[in-house]
């Protein structure tokens, strides 16, 4: 019988004409914070191997700086001396070893340079980093530009396939081509021809430099999301350009960094920006590549199968699971480790200067540190909790060759993953759950569901593993015991018919995930599932029509179908300490919707009137149906304080350990480690 082919579309071959690419999955440019020392690249060449092997069709390295000025940070992640190539050389040799091709990007900061030597088209401040940046004169333009040429050339000798040239989400190029911070008035600015120039002259002498045998790829920004950002028409004239300047390949780039509407972020559907490159597909004869939320083979697939594209872009999919491609090669896309695109140990470790890794895998980005390793002594090993924290343990050590039961007292794996994935914009964390249900069959994991443990029951087992989580944190306010007082658990479980107008108390992570859950119809069609009602609820203009894709497209949220207060007692903005790159969202997102937030808020008692409050010394009364306490959480550790009256020692992990407002990247990466250790 004839063999089943797998994803045909996005398993074809691309042939480049010089060269040819395995299939049709660029694995994108994203920055570990391993380019940045020297003594990291060996580390870099092996994440970089792992993704070779697991087949990705081209790899792109993360942002690399083709000169001092042009550096993201004060210590330069760049090529722009040969005293640099031997690191380079590490990566892209470690890449062929392992059956791969891989491009360099060409990554110049502009004014999103963390440093003060920074500079850009004009000396206009980004609303992200510190410092303005320094007009560049005629003469300080052809400097940059030469200084692209330079790192091409020693990209290629450093045996790179290829390079990409970032011309996109808000970058030095991307700063020229746009009126949006570009207000020269010599050839590199004005009109669009002259705002492109730059782009140009850049792509021009690089193929010159680096002969008709070398991919280069030119990121372009197809979709500003500013509303002084480029027309349609001024993207489609500068793609042409791109293509008569010798780019083998365009790359979709979407957003600008200090654009206020989500791109990645897991409430953005799957795919959600495709339409986009489909439109610039029939303008141009390169192959195009779309990116953006694209986190599975079946996504990848259908895009490439109704023409949207040529190749599809994905960086954090590839963060999380290195053999992506190989697995659904081998019809085992259940195995896959879906990233759920929430950024916390990626980007909010990128922007707080951390290298970076992935909730959902922690050995992204430690290949040569973390290794779960065949093991020498078979032990057994009783895992109690099967939440995040145990289910990592549980199956890491299962693969490993311990023999491993694992118990859980619901009727179903996941823990606190069961009411993440009940929260608009958070569906993502199904996937995980399906997963490691794969994994904990796959592995040979003993689950016992439905069981409840007492410190007895764990006699005779080599290792005893608790990961049994935490309870909701009590708070003491008046009339706390009073029928309007629900629990979040009880109200995100659907245990509790929650009235129209809300208390929340407690505005960390919870409380707006709370929020959120109340503020949505049960019936209502998510925004994170259709990529009309996303556009309609941000503002897009799917006809790009509109400049920038935004000017005068008003947003239109659905309001809360109740009326929330978010409260808190610290002063300050409620949602200070949600991630980096993905707080404003929520709390942008809650505010558009009606939700109201209050800080430095005292709770004086609950009754039948509602929450009495004071802000300010000033008292007030919210007259609400209900009050959810959302007030963090503690450890539950009662199990293990009963095994050490016994005497049994025992590992104690994740929400049990440390109780942290549903920090699934701790717990998975500590149940990971320790069932590594044992």
């Amino acid at each position: 019988m004839p063999t089943e082919i797998h994803y045909p579309h996005l398993l074809s071959p691309l042939d480049l004409g010089f060269t040819t690419l395995k299939n049709r999955v660029l694995m994108g440019s994203m920055h570990t914070g391993l380019e940045d020392h020297r003594r990291d690249f060996p580390k870099l060449a092996a994440y970089f191997a792992e993704r070779a092997a697991g087949e990705v069709g081209l790899i792109v390295t993360g942002g690399i700086a083709p000169g001092v000025r042009g550096s993201l940070m004060p210590s330069p992640s760049g090529l722009f001396n040969r005293l640099q190539l031997s690191r380079h050389k590490l990566v892209s040799s470690a890449v062929h070893e392992a059956g791969g091709k891989i491009c360099m990007q060409i990554l110049h900061g502009g004014r999103y340079s963390y440093h003060p030597m920074s500079v850009a088209p004009s000396a206009i401040q980004s609303p992200i980093t510190p410092f303005k940046p320094k007009a560049l004169t005629a003469k300080g333009v052809e400097k940059q530009i030469r200084n692209f040429i330079r790192a091409t050339r020693l990209a290629r000798e450093a045996g790179y396939d290829g390079v990409e040239i970032m011309g996109s989400e808000g970058y030095f190029i991307n700063e020229f081509t746009t009126g949006h911070v570009n207000k020269r008035t010599d050839k590199w600015g004005g009109s669009t021809r002259n705002r492109y120039r730059i782009a140009e002259e850049i792509l021009s002498r690089c193929r010159a430099v680096a002969g008709h045998d070398f991919i280069i790829i030119y990121r372009l920004s197809m979709l500003d999301l500013l509303p002084d950002g480029n027309s349609w028409e001024e993207i489609v004239e500068q793609a042409k350009m791109a293509e008569a300047a010798g780019a083998t390949l365009i790359n979709t780039g979407i957003g600008w960094h200090e654009a206020r509407i989500p791109t990645i972020a897991t409430m953005v559907p799957r795919g959600a920006f495709s339409w986009v490159t489909a439109r610039m597909r029939p303008e141009v004869s390169v192959p195009v590549i779309t990116s953006n939320r694209i986190n599975t083979p079946d996504v990848a697939e259908e895009i490439l199968a109704r023409g949207d594209a040529d190749m599809v872009s994905m960086a954090r999919p590839l963060l999380a699971d290195a053999e992506f491609v190989k697995k659904a090669r081998q019809g085992r896309a259940e195995e896959i480790n879906i990233c759920i695109a929430c950024n916390q140990a990626c980007l909010d470790h990128t922007f707080n200067r951390k290298i970076s890794s992935c909730l959902v895998n922690p050995r992204a980005c430690r290949e040569t540190e973390l290794n779960y390793l065949p093991v020498k002594t078979v032990k057994s090993v009783a895992v109690v909790g099967a939440g995040p924290a145990g289910l990592a343990c549980a199956t890491v050590a299962a693969r490993r060759g311990h023999r491993v039961s694992l118990f859980e007292q619901s009727d179903e794996i996941g823990g606190q993953f069961n009411m993440a994935k009940k929260i608009p914009g958070k569906e993502e964390f199904r996937a995980s759950l399906a997963y490691y249900r794969v994994e904990v069959d796959r592995s040979g994991v003993k689950l016992h569901l439905n069981t409840r443990v007492s410190a007895g029951d764990l006699h005779g087992f080599d290792e005893i593993i608790l990961a049994t989580g935490v309870y909701p944190r009590q708070i003491e306010i008046p009339g706390i015991n009073h029928a309007k007082v629900v629990s979040y658990i009880d109200v995100i479980n659907r245990k509790v018919e929650i009235g129209g107008r809300v208390a929340l108390i407690g505005a960390g992570g919870i409380g707006f995930d709370v929020a959120e859950f109340l503020s949505h119809a049960e019936d209502h069609p998510d925004s994170s599932q259709s990529s009309e009602a996303f556009a309609r609820e941000w503002g897009i203009d799917l006809t790009l029509k509109a400049r920038g894709g935004v000017k005068g497209i008003k947003a239109q949220p659905p309001p809360s179908i109740r009326e929330i207060w978010l409260l808190q007692r610290k002063a300050g903005k409620p949602g200070k300490t949600l991630g980096k790159t993905t707080g404003w969202i929520h709390r942008l997102s809650l505010r558009n919707r009606g939700v109201q937030m209050l800080g430095d808020v005292s709770y004086e008692r609950i009754d039948d009137q509602g929450l009495h409050i004071s802000i300010d010394g000033e008292s007030r009364l919210l007259e609400v149906d209900h009050v959810v306490i959302c007030a963090g959480q503690v450890s539950n550790r009662d199990l293990a304080d009963a095994l050490a009256a016994k005497g049994l020692s025992c590992h104690v992990i994740g929400g049990a350990q440390k109780a942290t407002e549903l920090d699934a990247k701790y717990a998975i990466r500590e149940g990971s480690e320790l069932a590594a250790r044992i």
